[in-house]
């Protein structure tokens, strides 16, 4: 049985029809119509098999795809894109990282690994979003208290013993004075003195606080420092397999404390982690995370032609290429992972997998694996017409990323269609004449030809930037007929 929230993630898929994820994605992919396709059938799939009888449930397999194609031309994009519509857990890993079993290298289950953390990540954030404004409460109040300690309670004096018979009535020192006030609101004065100015100057820095004011005012908090061993490991990465050791021996080590003096800003930032960690149940976190996981997790093996080995003079494919693919047909196929939060089941995680296949093709992969990869998309080579659509269409199109850089300097930058254009007919033409990297050809262009602009823009004041054909050939001409030029800087 699914967990309410795991549910409430697979019920946006719901609301996604496949024409409808297509349709998403159309607003940042330029093309590729057939991977859109059989990506949206996949993810609609998810959800479809959760309304599937109980019985069957378990029996009905992820269609995994395997999308070929040259570099850049929006294999890896279309993956992450389609994960973050479905809200799922997503990681990319490279195929030709892994190693065989028996060699050193990232054994191919460290991929689970990963994606478990992703979700962990993703599921700790969502609660932070639902407990932040409590713990920025809590956080000033902290604050509070560090910059304006609450006196000590006073001593009670001990009641005198009174005559039988006789009946005390608490007098108004006893019941504090209730008085009028300008609004005609009743007000309780207590009896201590000391407590009503600690209150009134206790709302009076709230008031700076909230205002900023004390930002700069040191205090002194209590954090619990990191071992340097772990701070290393953390920094530099784990080894395989010593991401549990590490875990284990911070659980043995005693937690000391450690006081430190900083300033508001900085003190505001420590608590609040403190605070956080307060509110969100850590178990929770993993529990609903290790079934996103399992129900909703993808992951994009990229690079997969480069493990599938070219047949050899001896009739057989390359042993250490065969060895990590046997490596992860038990992970596709379906298979338990031990991670460090718990056991994982990859029988229901997505894979999509990506290559060029220029030398190789996917049946020179291992039958067992081909296998377990059903559905195959070929993905077009991008055109001249595909890079102006890109540079205008997507709504993170790199025109807009520029426009904004700009913009942040209080200048504006316009490109014409012609100067668009005349950006798209180089990056083909660089492409032809070198080798083809796709749409991250207009990348180099736009970063060499946008150099100088970006350079001076300070300096240049709040004019409008034009970028016409003209102001194109004129700042890539000398490069794009420079053979050597070109190779290096394009």
């Amino acid at each position: 049985m699914s967990s309410p929230r795991t549910l409430q993630a697979l019920a946006r898929l719901a609301d996604l029809t496949p024409r409808q994820i297509a349709t998403e994605l159309d607003r940042y992919i330029v093309g590729q119509a057939e991977a859109k396709k059989a990506v949206a059938i996949a993810l609609r799939n998810r959800w479809r098999r959760q309304r599937a009888p109980e019985a069957i449930r378990e029996e009905i397999s992820p269609n995994n795809i395997i999308l070929i194609g040259p570099t850049g031309v929006g294999k890896t994009e279309i993956a992450r894109r389609l994960a973050k519509l479905a809200g799922a857990p997503f990681i990319k890993v490279e195929a030709s990282k892994f190693t065989e079993v028996g060699y050193v290298g990232r054994d191919v289950e460290s991929m689970v690994r990963d994606l478990v953390e992703s979700a962990i990540d993703m599921v700790r954030s969502e609660r932070e979003s639902e407990v932040e404004d409590l713990a920025h409460e809590r956080v000033d109040e902290r604050l509070l208290d560090l910059l304006l300690p609450p006196p000590p309670p006073e001593p009670k004096p001990e009641p005198a013993a009174q005559p039988a018979g006789v009946h005390h009535t608490p007098s108004d020192d006893a019941l504090g004075v209730f008085l009028v006030s300008g609004s005609g609101a009743v007000v309780k004065e207590t009896a201590d003195p000391a407590q009503d100015r600690y209150k009134r100057t206790r709302d009076k820095l709230r008031q700076l606080l909230l205002d900023g004011k004390l930002e700069d005012r040191e205090v002194e908090v209590e954090v619990t420092p990191q071992a340097p061993m772990f701070d290393v490991l953390a920094s530099q990465g784990a080894p395989e397999g010593m991401d549990n050791i590490s875990d284990m021996l911070k659980e043995m080590l005693p937690k000391r404390k450690k006081k430190r003096t900083v300033k508001i800003s900085e003190a505001r930032r420590i608590l609040f982690e403190q605070e956080i960690d307060k509110l969100i149940d850590i178990e929770d976190v993993t529990s609903d995370a290790l079934e996103r996981v399992e129900k909703l997790g993808i992951i994009f093996l990229d690079e997969i032609d480069k493990i599938a080995g070219e047949r050899s003079q001896m009739g057989g494919p390359d042993v250490s290429r065969e060895g990590v693919q046997r490596d992860l047909l038990p992970i596709v196929e379906g298979s338990n992972v031990q991670t460090k939060y718990g056991m994982v089941k990859t029988d229901h995680v997505l894979f999509i997998a990506a290559g060029a296949f220029h030398v190789s093709k996917p049946s020179d992969l291992i039958p067992e694996l081909q296998g377990r990869f059903p559905i195959r998309v070929e993905l077009k080579p991008l055109t001249e017409q595909d890079f102006v659509r890109i540079m205008t269409e997507p709504e993170n199109a790199l025109t807009k990323q520029y426009a904004a850089l700009v913009e942040a300097e209080g200048a504006k930058l316009e490109f014409g269609a012609d100067g668009i254009a005349e950006i798209a007919r180089i990056a083909a033409l660089v492409n032809e004449r070198m080798e083809n990297i796709g749409a991250r050809r207009l990348h180099t262009v736009m970063t060499t030809l946008l150099e100088d602009v970006l350079f001076d823009l300070p300096d240049r004041g709040t004019e409008t930037i034009s970028v016409s054909s003209a102001v194109v050939r004129d700042r890539l001409k000398a490069i794009v007929e420079d053979e050597d030029l070109r190779k290096y800087i394009l």
